[in-house]
């Protein structure tokens, strides 16, 4: 092994270990302060409005996650559960769609509109900043929707979704591009980071790039595989 792999290889370690230990600073404290007693129909206007990209692509979205019947989703940061029910049809009887999020209240409508639309295989989950709360190897395909940029702790949480997926699993990132003279003030003020240095740090965390297929304008579509146990 040569000099500079071994140091990047002592880096991705510093950095899991520092996850792990639960040492990782929070680097943006405070931005999830309005989730904390939301109003959930204020955030279905938000979310689920014609307008909003990933609604109006969220079939596209839905294909280019290569979701298959049978598979165990986790809907991380799902807000007021637009892919979750999506994904509940397409996984089947035999699968599961595991809806993620900071916020009883987002999880408790998520459960009453499934409910009220016969989506049997949805499951709530109540997390941490840190942890998705989810048993290890337990899911196929971690799905991350323009919810990446609001980890407080993003490698420990990289720890808890890689630790979450079973062997080969996907984590599938969706979030804002952040390009100066590009992206509107809204997201260059809102949004930690851009793709590439977003890539990075997920890749650091065990996972490797599959595809970026192209085809959003104001968001990035980007898919990895678990490939460290």
């Amino acid at each position: 092994m040569s000099r500079s792999m071994r140091i990047v290889v002592a880096c991705i370690a510093v950095l899991l270990a520092t996850a792990v230990c639960g040492q990782e600073p929070n680097i943006n404290p405070g931005i999830n302060a309005s989730y904390g007693n939301p109003d959930y129909q204020r955030w279905v206007n938000v979310f689920e409005r014609p307008g909003r990209e990933v609604f109006d692509r969220r079939w596209e979205i839905l294909e280019a996650t290569a979701v298959k019947p049978g598979m165990v989703v986790a809907d991380i940061g799902a807000g007021t559960g637009l892919f979750t029910r999506l994904f509940s049809p397409r996984v089947g009887s035999d699968g599961r769609v595991i809806a993620v999020d900071i916020s009883r209240t987002f999880i408790d409508n998520i459960l009453r509109t499934g409910a009220q639309q016969g989506l049997g295989n949805i499951e709530g989950v109540v997390n941490t900043a840190r942890d998705v709360a989810l048993p290890a190897q337990s899911i196929d395909l971690a799905f991350v929707c323009d919810t990446y940029h609001h980890f407080e702790y993003p490698q420990t949480m990289l720890h808890s979704i890689h630790r979450a997926l079973r062997p080969g699993g996907t984590l599938v990132i969706i979030d804002f591009r952040r390009i100066p003279g590009y992206s509107s003030p809204w997201v260059l003020g809102h949004v930690r980071a851009g793709r590439e240095a977003i890539s990075k740090e997920i890749e650091a965390a065990g996972f490797r790039l599959l595809e970026a297929p192209d085809f959003l304008r104001t968001n990035y579509f980007l898919r990895f595989e678990k490939v460290r146990q």
